[in-house]
């Protein structure tokens, strides 16, 4: 073969210069051989690239595991726990009032079959009709004994006051209880047309009878001796006047003074004219002699202080009306609610004052307007020539007595009489505590109160209205304070108004069980505690902090604050996301 067949052979098998692996020649009539393609490889990313995309995710991952939980917890509002559970179940919360009642019977009080059965224990429980949303039940637990021998050596005396001063040096009451005794019906211990009596102690006189159902019958009058000694519909009305609707229980029931730790009483004597009158009081003597006394028997209800002072040129601010058939001067009963306002801006006490403040006011009017009298809603003068305001105190006018102007020239001297005016005053403070004539059933002989104006069984009565009161005070309270704090979810709770709130909630328990246990006087300690640390906690000038705190002024202190960090970090992820989805939809090209 020649060289240009050689040539032409090679041009035949080759598959170019290029082609530095090409398969072996098959022949002159074989096909040429098929080339194989392989996958494109993409170009190598550059390093500034790939470190700019670790450090916008490094970042991001800051900001979002470390910067946002620690921003958040750093700037969120501080809420100790509190016992929202505990709290609403007091709105359900029954109270029940236990009077513990010994009924001690005598020789002859009853049949012989029925002393045999001695002794035992009676109970008697009753709800209290009151449209309030916490349920009130009075509970009398009698217990049923046989009489002891100096008992009965006591009750056989010659009147009910001399048994009685012999039965109290004997045997001291705890707060809250009573006692019973159970006489012969034909006993001259009583008057013979009285069935009972009511002492100023703990204690009570029922006359016992003959008959079949002695105990169904003396236990009737029993309950009726008891609830005018302890518990009443209209005491505990009044003690809720301002928890219940205006209704026929609260519309003439506002009266007393409401639950306090202490009580400031000011006495206020009133000279108009001072040149025509020189008045001279025995206050101090007074107040030693018949106020201290009177607050001494209620120190279990609260602390008091007393104070005076004489105002000169104090007007009434009514002008009074002259009656000409008697040629002296009246004020008619619709015009008295408008002479407390010009005088209670002279008197200045309740303004520093942290407690409430009761005012007596001894007016002597001016010489124009002597005499003056006070007239009720029937246009006849009062008897006692006063009225008292409720929660805020009483007014009395003493007129001076006409022939003491004949008798010297002006200014004259008068001398009040303080046992006239004392006697007035302190039933007024009866009444503004809340301590009103008992209601004692038929046939039923009631004792005077001691020496200090105040018996025994009515401070009892008083400490049963104000620890009820101040349950419901507390109760409501802690309501109102948990509404309000589960509504706005931006105000502090400190972990002492935490504690404080704890505290009441356990106070109020605690009280109610204390009465349930007949424990009177530990009953209302606790009562008070729950008040006290329930008022605290709800006027804590904490809450009110965050209180007007809006969100816009959130937004516009953090916004720019995040907004130039946050959107290059957004946008960066959003490019890193968006290539990486690009590289996930691209097809794979195979052999």
């Amino acid at each position: 073969m020649g060289s240009g067949g050689w040539e032409t052979a090679r041009a035949e098998c080759g598959v170019g210069r290029g082609n530095l692996s090409g398969s072996a020649c098959q022949g002159s009539g074989a096909a040429p051989p098929r080339p194989s393609v392989s996958a494109p490889q993409s170009a190598p990313v550059p390093s500034d690239v790939v470190r700019g995309k670790r450090a916008a995710l490094f970042f991001a991952a800051v900001a979002i595991l470390l910067g946002l939980p620690l921003w958040w917890k750093t700037t969120e509002t501080y809420r100790a726990p509190l016992p929202y559970s505990q709290i609403s179940a007091l709105n359900a919360l029954q109270l029940r009032l236990m009077v513990p009642v010994t009924v001690v019977f005598t020789r002859d009080s009853i049949p012989l079959d029925d002393q045999e059965k001695l002794p035992f224990t009676v109970v008697h429980e009753r709800e209290i009709p009151l449209k309030y949303k916490m349920k009130i039940k009075c509970r009398f637990q009698k217990a049923y004994r046989r009489a002891l021998d100096h008992e009965e050596e006591a009750l056989s005396s010659g009147s009910v006051h001399e048994a009685e001063a012999m039965l109290a040096e004997l045997k001291e009451q705890a707060e809250g209880s009573l006692t019973v005794y159970v006489i012969s019906e034909y006993s001259s211990l009583l008057p013979q047309d009285m069935m009972s009596y009511i002492g100023p102690e703990r204690t009570a006189v029922v006359r016992g009878i003959m008959h079949r159902e002695a105990f169904n019958i003396i236990g009737r009058r029993i309950i009726q001796i008891a609830q005018a000694m302890s518990l009443t519909e209209d005491v505990l009305a009044a003690a809720l006047a301002d928890h219940l609707p205006e209704d026929k229980w609260s519309s003439d029931k506002r009266r007393p003074l409401k639950s306090s730790l202490g009580y400031e009483i000011t006495f206020s004597l009133l000279n108009p004219d001072p040149k025509s009158h020189d008045v001279h009081w025995d206050i101090e003597g007074a107040v030693q002699h018949y106020v201290w006394p009177f607050l001494n028997a209620l120190s279990a209800a609260g602390n008091f202080s007393v104070d005076s002072q004489i105002l000169y040129y104090a007007m009434l601010g009514v002008n009074p009306r002259f009656d000409p058939t008697s040629f002296s001067y009246y004020l008619p009963m619709h015009s008295l609610p408008h002479v407390i306002n010009p005088v209670e801006s002279r008197l200045g006490s309740s303004a520093a004052s942290l407690y409430p403040v009761l005012n007596f006011l001894l007016y002597v009017p001016e010489l124009a307007h002597s005499p003056l009298y006070i007239q009720d809603m029937d246009g006849a003068p009062v008897a006692t020539n006063a009225f008292h305001s409720p929660r805020w105190g009483g007014i009395m006018v003493y007129n001076i007595d006409p022939k003491a102007y004949n008798a010297s020239e002006l200014p004259v001297r008068v001398e009040v009489d303080m046992v006239q005016v004392m006697e007035v005053f302190l039933a007024q403070l009866r009444l503004l505590f809340g301590i009103a004539q008992p209601q004692v059933p038929p046939k039923c002989l009631l004792s005077g109160p001691k020496n200090e104006g105040l018996m025994t069984w009515e401070l009892d009565q008083l400490l049963w209205a104000r620890s009820v009161e101040n349950l419901a005070t507390a109760t409501t309270t802690l309501t109102s304070l948990a509404q309000l704090l589960g509504k706005i979810s931006n105000i502090v709770i400190k972990d002492d108004v935490a504690s404080e709130v704890y505290r009441a909630v356990a106070a109020v328990q605690k009280a109610a069980e204390e009465l349930a246990s007949g424990h009177l006087s530990s009953a209302f300690v606790a009562s008070q505690e729950a008040v006290t640390s329930s008022e605290r906690a709800f006027f804590d000038p904490s809450l009110l902090h965050l209180l007007y705190f809006p969100d816009d002024q959130k937004f516009a202190i953090y916004i720019p604050l995040f907004l130039p960090m946050a959107v290059p970090i957004l946008l960066s992820l959003v490019k890193i996301f968006l290539e990486m989805h690009k590289s996930w939809r691209k097809p794979e090209k195979i052999d």
